[in-house]
């Protein structure tokens, strides 16, 4: 058997309640690129680098050239609305994209106005799993995803149908308005989110739509958290050991077994390991039928994983 696999790393997003309930329409992969800079945030850090490969690693998706550079010119172009109590903002997030030739890679620069929506986060956040908010491909689904993490304490939220459409971008200014009857709307917008957010991410999600009179008046969002589904992990912590952390996962080991070694183990030490393995495999020098079993003995013969009592 082979011991080479790759499952999903696991980091957790803070995203701006402006920017969660902001008025906006952006494509799947466009949400996939702004959830990709949330997840790097740094203090007074304003230019990220993205790579395509981590994208890729996450979802099972590719992204290919012609895609993301069509994606990213309309990000350039499409306005972000936020309103709160005293005033009503337009603006666009990002000033440039930078695509480097041959690397797979792009270099973001926010817009300076954004700023403060990306990095006041002290006491005004939502907590969000990349690969939760990577997984889904629907973008009203990506969308209704990070409101529901926004009111995953409470609960339950309750928004006025009209609103809800306007902040998932399904009514323009000028009152254009897609899947008008409400039997649309449920079909392509809610029962996607709701089927794809339960399968693919850490939260569990349901909604209920409200009547007054005859006709449907609010929309009503159930959130509750899918318990010793959603890892624990330090927000400094870096991508690439949690990358690392998920590529130990993915031969079958535990979270907690994956960061004792991960912690005493560099990546290296591990990928030749894995090749050493494999090699033994396919020659047929060595065979394994539980490649967590092993790989458990084989580290607590190195005293890194504790002995069994």
């Amino acid at each position: 058997m082979e011991l080479i696999d790759v499952k999903p790393e696991h980091k957790t997003i803070m995203q701006h309640n402006a920017i969660t309930s902001g008025r906006y329409d952006f494509t799947s992969c466009q949400l996939d690129i702004l959830f990709m800079v949330l997840a790097q945030l740094e203090l007074n850090k304003t230019e990220y680098i993205i790579h395509t490969s981590d994208i890729e690693v996450i979802t099972g998706r590719n992204w290919n050239i012609s895609q993301l550079t069509k994606s990213t010119e309309l990000m350039l172009t499409k306005m972000f609305e936020v309103e709160d109590s005293e005033t009503y903002t337009q603006f666009v997030l990002f000033q440039y994209f930078k695509y480097m030739k041959g690397e797979s890679k792009i270099k973001i620069k926010l817009s300076e106005i954004a700023i403060p929506y990306f990095f006041e986060l002290k006491n005004n956040f939502t907590a969000m799993q990349l690969k939760s908010t990577l997984s889904v491909t629907s973008k009203y689904a990506k969308r209704l995803y990070a409101l529901a993490c926004q009111w995953r304490s409470v609960g339950k939220k309750r928004f006025e149908l009209e609103e809800l459409k306007k902040m998932l971008g399904l009514i323009d200014k000028k009152g254009n308005e897609q899947f008008v009857g409400i039997s649309a709307f449920k079909k392509f917008v809610l029962e996607i989110a709701k089927k794809q957010i339960n399968e693919e991410s850490d939260i569990y999600f349901d909604y209920k739509l409200v009547k007054q009179g005859r006709s449907f008046k609010w929309v009503e969002i159930f959130i509750n958290t899918k318990i010793g589904q959603q890892l624990e992990i330090n927000f400094e912590d870096s991508i690439d050991n949690q990358k690392y952390i998920s590529k130990i996962m993915a031969y079958g080991l535990s979270e907690a077994q994956a960061q004792f070694i991960a912690g005493k183990e560099n990546e290296q030490d591990f990928d030749n390991l894995m090749v050493s393995l494999n090699s033994k495999i396919r020659s047929g020098k060595l065979k394994i039928e539980k490649s967590e079993a092993y790989l458990v003995g084989v580290y607590q013969k190195k005293g890194i994983l504790p002995q069994k009592k």
